[in-house]
C-alpha cells in the first residue's frame, strides 16, 4: 500500500539567520521499507532519529531529496498528490496544541473536508461526527464543547475522531500516547486495534518504546541516524536484536514491560552503536548506493556491518 525506495533527506545547518556554515544536517539516509493492506507498521527510534521528518515526506510537508515515495489504494492504483488528503491520515503526538482551542469539536473534525465537493450539507455532517465521535468512545454532544472542556486522553481521541471521519486507509501514528499516561495509553492502543480491524486500516507507527511497538505492530522497523538499521516481524525483533541500536532501545526498557533479554550479540556484528555520525560517513553514504542488508531470520534483515565496522572504527 505505502512504498518508500531509497529516500533521502537533508538539511542546512544556519551559522545564524543569514550566514550559512556549509554543513548538512542528514536526517534520512537510504531508507526503504513497505507498509501492507490491513498491516501494522512500526518504525522506531530516539528523539533525532528521523521518524517524523519520514512522515512528514509521506504526506508532502517535505520533499524527498532522493528517492521516491508512492501510494495504492485498497483496489491496487496508484494514487497522486492531491488524491491521498483523503487517503492518509496523520495524528500528532501532543493533541493540546494540535487542536484549535478557539473552534468547537464540530469545527474541528469538519474542517478538513467542509470546502470540498465532498461536502454533505451540515444535516448530514453531523450526523457523520456524532457517530465518529460514538466510535471513539465520547458522547454524540461533545461536538459542541471546545478541546480545553477535555482530558488529555479525551483530546487525543478527538484527533483520531478528525483522521477518521475522512475514512482513510492509512493513519500515521507519530509518538500519539507518549504525552498521556501509562493507564490511559492501553485505552487508546487498544482502541486503535479496534479501528484497524474495524475500518481495515494500515497504520504506521511511530514511537521510541520497542516494546509498546512489538505489543501493537506486526512488523518493526528499527530507524537510527537516518539509517533502518534493522527491519522484522515484531515477534522475531523481540525475541532476538541483531543490531545492537535495536538491543539499546530494548534494554532501556523497565524489565517488568519486556521480555527476558537475550543472550550475547553475534560475533559477526557485536560492534558498539556510535552516539554520533561524522559528516565523512554521512557524504559517503549520501553519495553512494543505496545502504545493504544481511538476512538473519525469516523477514528479518540487519544492515550491513560493513557500515557498522567503519563507524565503531572512527568513534
Amino acid at each position: 500500500m505505502l512504498k518508500i525506495q531509497q529516500v533521502f533527506k537533508r538539511f542546512p545547518l544556519k551559522a545564524g539567520l543569514f550566514a550559512a556554515v556549509g554543513d548538512w544536517v542528514y536526517a534520512i539516509n537510504g531508507v526503504s521499507f513497505q507498509v501492507a493492506p490491513n498491516e501494522i507498521y512500526g518504525l522506531v527510534g530516539e528523539s533525532g532519529s528521523g521518524k517524523s521528518t519520514m512522515a512528514r515526506m509521506i504526506v508532502n510537508v517535505h520533499q524527498p531529496d532522493r528517492g521516491s515515495i508512492s501510494y495504492r489504494n485498497s483496489q491496487g492504483k496508484l494514487l497522486t498528490q492531491a488524491a491521498l488528503r483523503q487517503h492518509i491520515q496523520y495524528i500528532f503526538q501532543d493533541p493540546a496544541h494540535s487542536l484549535n482551542p478557539k473552534l468547537s469539536v464540530f469545527s474541528i473534525l469538519t474542517a478538513g473536508y467542509r470546502y470540498r465537493k465532498g461536502w454533505p450539507g451540515r444535516k448530514v455532517a453531523e450526523g457523520e461526527v456524532a457517530e465518529t465521535l460514538y466510535t471513539v468512545g465520547l458522547r454524540a454532544d461533545d461536538m459542541w464543547r471546545r478541546p480545553n472542556d477535555f482530558s488529555g486522553g479525551q483530546r487525543q481521541r478527538i484527533a483520531i475522531a478528525r483522521a477518521l471521519i475522512e475514512r482513510p486507509t492509512l493513519l500515521i501514528c507519530d509518538e500519539v500516547v507518549s504525552a498521556l499516561d501509562v493507564s490511559i495509553q492501553a485505552q487508546i492502543i487498544n482502541m486503535l486495534l479496534e479501528l484497524k480491524a474495524r475500518y481495515k486500516l494500515s497504520l504506521l507507527f511511530i514511537s521510541h518504546d520497542l516494546a509498546l511497538v512489538g505489543y501493537l505492530c506486526d512488523r518493526i522497523g528499527v530507524l537510527h541516524r537516518g539509517l533502518l538499521v534493522e527491519e522484522a516481524p515484531a515477534q522475531s525483533i523481540l525475541h532476538q536484536r541483531w543490531h545492537p541500536y535495536s538491543e539499546k532501545l530494548y534494554s532501556a526498557v523497565p524489565a517488568r514491560q519486556r521480555r527476558k533479554r537475550p543472550g550475547q550479540l553475534p560475533k559477526a556484528i557485536s560492534v558498539s552503536a556510535r552516539e554520533g555520525w561524522s559528516n565523512t560517513v554521512e557524504n559517503r553514504y549520501w553519495r553512494e548506493a543505496e545502504p545493504r542488508y544481511r538476512q538473519v531470520a525469516t523477514n528479518h534483515y540487519v544492515l550491513e556491518d560493513r557500515l557498522l565496522g567503519e563507524l565503531s572504527r572512527e568513534s
